[in-house]
C-alpha cells in the first residue's frame, strides 16, 4: 500500500487526510496491578470536582482515539470498567501540565507496563475536538455557549497513530476491546455521547487498513 511515511502524513484528492491502522493481531495485551479509582459514585465524582474546581479552577481532561483494524474494519479501543462503563484512555491534566505531555503520562499509566510518560512513545496528532460541562452536574457538551462564563470542565480528544506493534499493559480491573467504529456511531445509550461521535470526528480521514 506504499511508503508508510506517505500515508501519515498525505491528504487525498478531496482535502481528507489519511491515516494507516494497524490488524489487532499485531498487538501484544497483558495485565497490571489494578488501580484505584477515586469516585465510586457520581455524587463523590460531583463532590471531588468541586473541590478541585475551588482549588485549580477549569478541569481538563485529555483522551485518545486509537484505531485498529479488525475483519477489515476500523475499531476504537475503548477501556470497560464493571463491564458496563466504557472510557477512551485519558484522563485528568495536572496543574501546569501541557495537553500533549498529560495524555502520554495517562496513557503510560492506563496501557503500559512502566507508568512514566515516555515522549516517543505515543505519536499524539492532532485535537478531533473538544466537550464541555457547563456545570458540575451536567454532561458534556461538544459547544460552549457565550451565556456560560466559568465552565467547570473541558475535554479534549486527541488522535493519537498507533506503530505497526505494541505492547498494551492494562490495569487488571480495566478491560481493554476493541469496538467497530459502525457499533459505536450514535449510539448514545451504550456508549456516552463522547464516545459515540467519535465516528463523526474522524469522517475527515481516509482510513488506510494495512495488511502485515
Amino acid at each position: 500500500m506504499g511508503d508508510d511515511d506517505e500515508h501519515n502524513s498525505s491528504s487525498t484528492d478531496e482535502g481528507r487526510k489519511e491515516m494507516d491502522i494497524y490488524p489487532l493481531s499485531c498487538y501484544y495485551f497483558g495485565s497490571k496491578e489494578a488501580i484505584v479509582f477515586k469516585d465510586e459514585t457520581v455524587s463523590d465524582r460531583i463532590t471531588r470536582m468541586k473541590s478541585n474546581y475551588a482549588a485549580y479552577g477549569l478541569r481538563t481532561s485529555v483522551e485518545a482515539v486509537l484505531l485498529v483494524e479488525l475483519f477489515k474494519h476500523p475499531h476504537l479501543l475503548l477501556l470497560q470498567l464493571n463491564n458496563s462503563i466504557f472510557k477512551l484512555p485519558g484522563g485528568r491534566l495536572r496543574p501546569g501540565e501541557t495537553d500533549i505531555d498529560g495524555l502520554r503520562r495517562k496513557l503510560s499509566n492506563k496501557l503500559s507496563a512502566s507508568r512514566d510518560g515516555n515522549e516517543t512513545e505515543w505519536e499524539v496528532g492532532e485535537c478531533l475536538g473538544m466537550w464541555w460541562r457547563h456545570d458540575f452536574e451536567t454532561l458534556l457538551c461538544p459547544y460552549l455557549p457565550p451565556t456560560v462564563k466559568k465552565p467547570k470542565e473541558c475535554t479534549k480528544l486527541f488522535l493519537v497513530r498507533l506503530p505497526e506493534s505494541r505492547k498494551f499493559i492494562v490495569p487488571e480491573n480495566l478491560k481493554l476491546l476493541a469496538v467497530p467504529l459502525s457499533q459505536v456511531h450514535e449510539n448514545h445509550k451504550t456508549y456516552g455521547t463522547v464516545i459515540s461521535g467519535v465516528p463523526q470526528l474522524l469522517s475527515k480521514y481516509s482510513i488506510n487498513i494495512i495488511d502485515i
